[in-house]
């Protein structure tokens, strides 16, 4: 019975309502199913937005190319990571594990060339013996903080570009809302149309677009690079306490030399 008195008290309702509003309320209806076709939005946007917005998807594409080789880098960089330290640590000696590093073909990268480093330096001042244990290891530590400092430098490469395109991108869209509006008024302008909502719709739904794909741009760029910084920390402290625990073992070494 209360269901079957609901069509009736819309109905009422309805009736009661200014007749501009009732129109507008029921052209509103069929007019929310009606999607945004996007790329026909850009085909009749005006040149300066449509300008803006291939830049804005430019750097959306070298982004995302960043974001998947930086993940790529740092997943290798963990995994390389834990393989050398549960080789380091299984109780290898020294001088086979710098062997292995340094015949396996390639250059080490992460923690295998921190310790390639600094036990390359160690072996070399070793080797002359008007150096005591102390020259010895801080030779080796040197060599290990410029290894260090190459490798967080390698892991960093790219991310300043991602950072500017998440900050800028956001702007560079605004550029293009603040020239899709002054196309829109300047075309009512020189028509002389009347300011209604059906003559500026077009032109600031095309403006709109602008701000739309840079804040699409913007935002996976800021998180990646807010990601990737978190994740060259990690790594960084990962190396710090790598090579303050190698400079222990080389210093009782040292020590035993003398």
């Amino acid at each position: 019975m209360m269901i079957a008195t609901i069509p009736a008290l819309l109905a009422v309702v309805t009736e009661a309502l200014p007749q501009d509003v009732s129109q507008a309320a029921n052209a509103a209806a069929p007019a929310a199913h009606n999607s945004i076709n996007y790329l026909k939005l850009l085909a009749n946007a005006s040149l300066p937005v449509q300008l803006i917005v291939l830049l804005l998807l430019l750097g959306s594409l070298i982004s995302w190319v960043i974001i998947f080789r930086k993940a790529r880098v740092f997943s290798r960089a963990n995994r390389d990571a834990d393989d050398f330290e549960n080789r380091f640590w299984s109780g290898a000696e020294l001088n086979k594990l710098y062997a292995s590093a340094s015949e396996r073909g390639r250059v080490p990268t992460g923690l295998e060339s921190v310790f390639e480093a600094g036990f390359r330096e160690f072996a070399r001042l070793r080797d002359k013996r008007k150096l005591d244990g102390r020259a010895q290891l801080e030779g080796a530590q040197r060599a290990m903080r410029v290894a260090y400092s190459r490798e967080v430098d390698r892991l960093e490469r790219n991310l300043e570009l991602l950072a500017n395109i998440g900050s800028t991108a956001p702007y560079v869209g605004l550029v293009g809302t603040v020239f899709g509006i002054m196309v829109t008024m300047h075309d009512m302008l020189s028509s002389g149309q009347a300011a209604g909502i059906a003559s500026v719709a077009p032109g600031i739904s095309e403006a709109l677009f602008a701000t739309a794909i840079g804040l699409f741009v913007a935002i996976p760029a800021v998180w990646a690079y807010n990601r990737f910084t978190t994740r060259v920390e990690r790594l960084a402290v990962r190396f710090e306490a790598f090579a303050e625990e190698f400079s222990s073992i080389l210093q009782r070494q040292a020590s035993a030399d003398e």
